[in-house]
């Protein structure tokens, strides 16, 4: 990246650091019907526990609308409980990178994670909604800013996105910026009770995401991904070598049983080869992808 490019990002971080309000108020949000009329994708349902569990906003809405995609957080893990995300593989942009990460002043602090959680150990800042993901068209600058949101943010090890994850990531990217498609995307941690309690919160040992695009013949297709970072956490309390990760495609239904999220119609439009006799298919590259 040139550094001309470098110092117009950070111009622009600059420009939204106050970060009030209105800034949130021109926030479009997640776009349901971006696909098209007839493939409305609408939030997902959120079982009972999920619901007790939603962090308080300092409005009546539950979710936090941001450009191009909306979050919402979990009270009790200061992380999201899955994010979403539209692409608009005919608009999308490049955009400088810069890593000043802020609260969100829409919730109360103590519902987010900070920077207390990154200092001085393995784990990253992971976007759950990937920084180029939401760079498109006229606002493609404020959706840059509003991606290094900490309601955005996820302890992944950093050893996590070196490779099928980060792979994947690019895979689905590409594949819209080809083919000039859109698509929408879901991601979010898995939580468990047995997860690793660290500086105050519990580290997730799984992500997962949910991909949606409509194909060439004008069919929805959906795909669902899992990956693991038990191993790597483990090496943060253990002198154990570098513990192994994997990545794997899976039905839509298995995240729904991890989550207690609903994806209502988008099982039914699962691209999991019908034939497969294993819940789960390892990705080694993305030539093993489905979609």
């Amino acid at each position: 990246m040139a550094p001309q490019d470098e110092r117009y990002a950070d111009e622009k971080i600059r420009v939204g650091e106050a970060m009030g309000m209105d800034w949130y108020e021109q926030a479009d949000g997640y776009d349901s019907k971006f696909l098209g009329e007839q493939y409305e994708i609408p939030h997902p349902g959120l079982s009972a526990e999920l619901i007790k569990d939603i962090a308080p906003l300092h409005n009546s809405s539950i979710i936090l609308d941001y450009t191009h995609f909306s979050i919402v957080m979990s009270r009790s893990r200061r992380l999201a409980i899955y994010t979403v995300v539209n692409i608009d593989g005919s608009q999308l942009q490049d955009a400088g990178r810069s890593d000043k990460w802020r609260y969100d002043s829409r919730m109360d602090e103590q519902y987010q994670s900070g920077d207390e959680i990154y200092r001085d150990n393995d784990l990253d800042r992971g976007h759950l909604v990937r920084r180029r993901d939401p760079i498109w068209g006229k606002d493609a600058d404020r959706a840059n800013v509003d991606t290094f949101h900490f309601t955005n943010c996820a302890p992944q090890h950093k050893d996590l996105n070196q490779d099928t994850w980060l792979g994947l990531e690019d895979y689905i990217l590409e594949h819209a910026r080809s083919n000039k498609r859109k698509a929408t995307i879901f991601t979010g941690p898995v939580f468990r009770d047995s997860d690793i309690a660290y500086r105050g919160i519990q580290l997730p040992e799984e992500y997962w995401k949910v991909a949606a695009i409509v194909k060439d013949n004008g069919q929805l297709s959906v795909t669902a991904y899992l990956i693991s970072q038990k191993g790597l956490l483990r090496t943060m309390q253990t002198e154990d070598e570098l513990g192994p990760y994997k990545t794997y495609q899976v039905k839509v239904a298995h995240i729904e049983e991890l989550t207690g999220l609903d994806f209502r119609h988008l099982r039914e439009h699962d691209a999991y080869p019908a034939e497969a006799v294993a819940t789960s298919m390892t990705i080694e590259s993305v030539q093993d992808i489905h979609i």
